[in-house]
């Protein structure tokens, strides 16, 4: 069986849409899948079980990006293709099945959303797709544990919690008697220079810390979250990563809408700031409602 999916341009959107794509490698075992996505989420589908080509769809004037994927997936025949971009890419190539996601914004989760396209409730949870050598990787930066995972950058400046509450989070939770006592703690972001800046207090206050902001491929961001014991961090692609990874995740809010975007995983928390999402600043998530969080989805305290 042949798939075409075409999925998001953002890192977050991307790991949400990998629970589908997770559903329809159980249904259908051999399959050979060719993904198009953005730039950034490539990383995302590196490496997908059955996949036999990436397409990296790069945002081009008067929407030529769109002309351009066409180009390259027209001429082979789909047994399915999934768009959910909303495109016309499923109308236009020739194809068995075609579901096609809805564009525009709605209530509810973006996961439900995406597992209504196959008719699916409850949607499946996402997945993070990792190979040994990503794995050894990580293992190498962060042996042994527990480990305290940091997310303080975001893509945009007013989704990012002060880098002094992530200080405080942690030297609660790492002291003696808290939830991780003794626990070593690990700095994560994205590449560029924004994303270092948001990091560099939080690196600052912690010399000992693994700084791992921007030196890692999204498989191995994903092969460190499963070592980590929690991940706390706000609204981005590196906390969609850390549910889909299977990590304790702590995800935080107040630009941003925990019911559209919270955490998905087995272990996964959304702490928002009281009010309606967009109308508070991120000051306003408080300290101690992140560290009941974290005691909560640890249950009991893990001490090194």
């Amino acid at each position: 069986m042949r798939i075409l999916f075409v999925t998001a341009t953002r890192i977050g959107d991307a790991v949400l849409s990998t629970g589908l794509l997770g559903h329809l490698l159980r249904a259908h075992p051999g399959a050979r899948v060719t993904v198009a996505c953005g730039p950034a989420a490539a990383g995302v589908f590196a490496r997908l079980p059955g996949l036999e080509r990436l397409i990296v769809v790069e945002k081009k004037p008067l929407s030529l990006h769109w002309l351009k994927l066409w180009w390259q997936v027209a001429f082979m025949r789909w047994d399915l293709v999934v768009d959910l971009r909303a495109s016309a890419i499923a109308f236009l190539v020739p194809a068995r099945r075609r579901a096609v996601g809805k564009g525009g914004r709605r209530p509810g989760h973006r996961l439900t959303h995406i597992g209504e396209t196959l008719g699916l409730s409850p949607p499946p949870l996402p997945v993070a797709w990792t190979a040994p050598e990503d794995e050894a990787r990580a293992a190498s930066l962060l042996p042994g544990g527990p480990w305290l995972l940091l997310g303080p950058t975001a893509n945009w400046a007013q989704k990012v919690w002060p880098a002094d509450r992530f200080v405080a989070v942690a030297r609660a939770l790492t002291a003696p008697g808290g939830a991780l006592a003794g626990a070593r703690i690990a700095v994560l972001g994205g590449p560029g220079a924004m994303e270092r800046d948001m990091a560099a207090p939080v690196l600052a206050a912690f010399p000992g810390a693994v700084d791992l902001v921007g030196k890692l491929t999204l498989p191995e961001v994903a092969a460190a979250m499963r070592r980590g014991a929690l991940f706390i961090g706000n609204d981005s692609g590196l906390m969609h990563l850390a549910g889909a990874a299977g990590a304790p995740v702590i995800g935080l809010f107040a630009q941003s809408d925990a019911r559209e975007y919270g955490p998905s995983g087995p272990r996964a928390i959304a702490v928002s700031a009281d009010g309606e999402p967009f109308t508070s600043p991120m000051t306003a998530v408080p300290v101690e409602r992140v560290i009941a969080a974290a005691e909560t989805l640890l249950g009991a305290k893990v001490v090194a």
